[in-house]
């Protein structure tokens, strides 16, 4: 499969910020109360079920995956920024980081317990979401669960020139609707159990929008009488 064009700038962007990403975002333990609820129920949620593992894709420097880890969870977490993973690796050794992309992710089919999409698809283009969201599907156990949080609105794209410390960056934004998501997750397979909208405080500028989704059990047949 030839790579979609938009992965090259996200991730050429993520190895330029990478360093002062990971010294600039806090960690989940500083994060505000809603976005620490939504981590430890999701955490509470998968660990559940039958523990099998937890992505977390786009981890970025690994604190969200280490995060989970804290709170019981068997996770990994995997990145298309080969610098994002150095420090992830770094940082906690202990912990499985791998290189890879949500388009057309290495893992088997049926193979996780649950998915972790933390601010890690707004990048990808609207028509190419599907894709992704194939691949959670076709990566979930049936039964495993996925959260997706991120930045959404009304269809606005975003591009910005610079991020984290004034570096360079070339990848855009996409921010959709809470409901052509949903409907996206739907089409996909996977049934949406939850959303969750926060609208902008004092201080924010964005709406963030929080779904949590399963992967159904096969139906069982009835057994002739």
């Amino acid at each position: 499969m030839t790579e979609p064009a938009y992965l090259a700038a996200v991730r050429e962007s993520y190895d330029t910020v990478a360093a002062d990403y990971a010294a600039r975002v806090a960690p989940p333990a500083e994060l505000d109360p809603l976005s620490r609820a939504t981590l430890a129920a999701f955490a509470e949620i998968v660990e559940t079920s039958d523990r099998k593992p937890v992505a977390d894709l786009g981890c970025g420097p690994g604190k969200v995956t280490a995060h989970l880890a804290e709170l019981g969870v068997p996770a990994f977490g995997v990145d298309i920024s080969p610098k994002m993973i150095d420090l992830a690796r770094e940082a906690y050794p202990d912990l499985r980081f791998t290189v890879g992309s949500m388009t057309e992710l290495e893992l088997d089919d049926d193979g996780l317990g649950g998915i972790l999409a933390y601010y890690s698809t707004h990048h990808t283009p609207p028509d190419l979401l599907p894709l992704v969201f194939a691949e959670f599907h076709r990566t979930l156990a049936p039964g495993g669960h996925l959260m997706l949080v991120g930045h959404v609105g009304n269809g606005e794209r975003r591009r910005p020139t610079q991020a984290y410390g004034g570096h360079p960056v070339t990848y855009e934004s996409h921010l959709l609707p809470p409901t052509r998501i949903a409907e996206m997750l739907g089409r996909s397979g996977l049934a949406v159990s939850a959303q969750l909208v926060e609208e902008p405080d004092e201080g924010a500028t964005r709406t963030i929008a929080t779904f949590m989704a399963r992967k159904p059990e096969p139906v069982s047949e009835p057994q002739p009488r």
